[in-house]
């Protein structure tokens, strides 16, 4: 007898298939399904979904997850949960790991520790150049072969415009994506935290919108003359969006992500010297909030993405000029995106949904993201009126360098199943 789940009194909300109504979904063997027979219900095991939204499982393009070599950060076990407890059943592992992803043996342990600890589905990349360092490309082919699905520098920007561009078209001859970092390290120096007028008043070292904006630049001029698909990640900046926009117009193969902590917060932030709001890009003005709420609601930036990059709790419990950069996100980003976008009245349910599931996944032509009959049964249940508060020390991740710690936040995952078997339950992991 085939293995049913009744996900029953829920609201369906499926941007892929435009779907939302008040409906029971079935699960059969792990595939979302029609209605079975009366035989096969009869036995189904009945989830109640009264009062809240079904969902396709989150898909977010862009974590770091630290393994290997950087497991007192993150493991893959820690992470996975992080992600399911964020309604996440699918994520892209950035390659900044230690050693860094740049040979088909370092992708296959990450799929051996995965397949041991994982709880959601987990993507691995590999990165553009050998070690990260900006000098030789990595062997791309290879790295295709053992199902990486892009290539990245994972937090770190290949300085060199002629290298960047043979990287684009061995990644275009592989037909795979390429995910970049943007950043002139010239213009960014040894900034801390976006140039302006609260880092003049703080006396804090700057980083130039320009070092963003200028790689944006590059890297579509470069897309435009290879033909390579580039995934520009954590946008920021208002004249970085600008010139995505125009390049859009012109049909060139690029998209692009922002982050829920740069929707949501600005560099005003910083006054308060609290290092979990130190990351790269920087908080930014809020001009450039509003120019990227505006980039999602015209489709100018294509998805949310968390950029969840996880820190000791001594490595960030230090002078702002010397903690390192970055901050988790896959546990509250659902609520930060609700919030700006959905509650705020900007973007629909739908719409909002469609920039955490189908969307993401159709840029790296994930099969996720969609309730479609047959596709794998990875679905979010949440609440998006409840109201929670995060806690530190109280994340699924083994970090807590969160800039939401005890803010009131609305909307919270209640369940979320990965091929039909729930793997969080509104409490804890369920996962083996």
């Amino acid at each position: 007898m085939p293995r049913c789940t009744i996900i029953k009194n829920g609201r369906i909300v499926d941007p892929k298939n435009n779907r939302d109504e008040a409906a029971d979904l079935y699960i059969l063997d792990g595939k979302i399904a029609s209605k079975p027979s009366n035989e096969i219900l009869d036995t189904a095991e009945i989830i109640d979904a009264q009062g809240l939204v079904v969902s396709p499982g989150l898909v977010d393009l862009h974590v770091h997850f630290r393994v290997p070599g950087q497991k007192h950060k993150e493991t893959i076990r820690t992470g996975t949960s992080a992600a399911a407890a964020g309604g996440f059943t699918s994520v892209v592992c950035m390659p900044n790991t230690s050693p860094a992803v740049d040979n088909a043996g370092t992708v296959q342990l990450i799929k051996d520790i995965v397949d041991k600890e994982g709880v959601v589905n987990v993507f691995p990349t590999g990165t553009i150049t050998v070690g990260r360092q900006g000098e030789a490309l990595a062997p791309t082919g290879s790295l295709s072969r053992m199902g990486i699905v892009a290539i990245s520098d994972g937090g770190k920007c290949v300085q060199n415009a002629g290298l960047m561009r043979r990287a684009l078209q061995y990644a275009h001859m592989f037909n795979v994506p390429v995910i970049d970092h943007c950043q002139d390290y010239s213009l960014s120096a040894d900034g801390v935290m976006n140039e302006g007028f609260v880092s003049t008043k703080l006396g804090l070292r700057g980083i130039h919108k320009a070092a963003e904006d200028i790689i944006v630049a590059r890297d579509i001029t470069l897309s435009t003359h290879t033909g390579a698909h580039i995934h520009l990640q954590h946008i920021s900046s208002k004249s970085a969006v600008d010139i995505i926009r125009r390049a859009k117009a012109r049909g060139i193969n690029v998209t692009a992500e922002v982050t829920p902590h740069h929707l949501a917060l600005t560099d005003s932030e910083v006054e308060s010297f609290n290092t979990n709001f130190k990351m790269n890009p920087p908080l930014r003005e809020e001009e450039d909030r509003i120019a990227l709420l505006e980039a999602l609601e015209d489709g100018t930036i294509d998805c949310i993405a968390t950029g969840h990059a996880p820190h000791t709790d001594y490595e960030k419990d230090v002078e702002f000029d010397y903690a390192p950069f970055g901050v988790i996100g896959l546990e509250t980003a659902l609520s930060i995106s609700l919030a700006q976008l959905y509650h705020s009245k900007r973007l629909s349910l739908l719409g909002t949904l469609s920039l955490l599931t189908s969307r993401p996944a159709e840029i790296l032509k994930l099969n996720k993201g969609t309730l479609s009959e047959g596709a794998d049964a990875d679905v979010t249940l949440f609440d998006p009126e409840e109201t929670w508060t995060p806690q530190f020390k109280k994340f699924f991740s083994k970090s807590s360098n969160s800039p939401w710690i005890g803010r009131e936040l609305k909307g919270k995952v209640k369940k979320t199943l990965v091929a039909g078997k729930l793997v969080f339950d509104g409490q804890k992991i369920l996962a083996d």
